[in-house]
């Protein structure tokens, strides 16, 4: 099973979170399940259709100011080891929010 991870953490990186994260990191390709991972940018763009009509709205956003966002793509068994591998990132960085979503196909 494929699961795309998204997160927004508050927390800035520091040569601490850089070095636990690198190890995590290290653990998770030596192990397999981490096929992809990589910074995003917080702004990007917003569509919207509605009634035929597209509406685009260019970040940055409000609430994303000043905010680290990134994503991991992984291979595991299932969705409660994907939620363990998030559990685990998150006791690395601290506060912030983040997406599990299954990929299909």
């Amino acid at each position: 099973m494929r699961f795309l991870m998204t997160n927004v953490s508050e927390k800035s990186a520091d040569e601490a979170l850089f070095a636990e994260m690198g190890k995590f990191i290290e653990e998770m390709t030596t192990a397999g399940v981490l096929l992809a991972t990589g910074g995003m940018e917080l702004g990007g763009s917003v569509v919207k259709a509605s009634g035929g009509e597209i509406t685009v709205i260019d970040g940055p956003f409000a609430e994303a100011k000043e905010m680290a966002g990134g994503f991991a793509l992984i291979e595991v068994r299932s969705r409660e080891e994907a939620l363990e591998l998030a559990r685990r990132f998150f006791q690395i960085i601290g506060d912030g929010e983040g997406r599990i979503q299954q990929i299909y196909g």
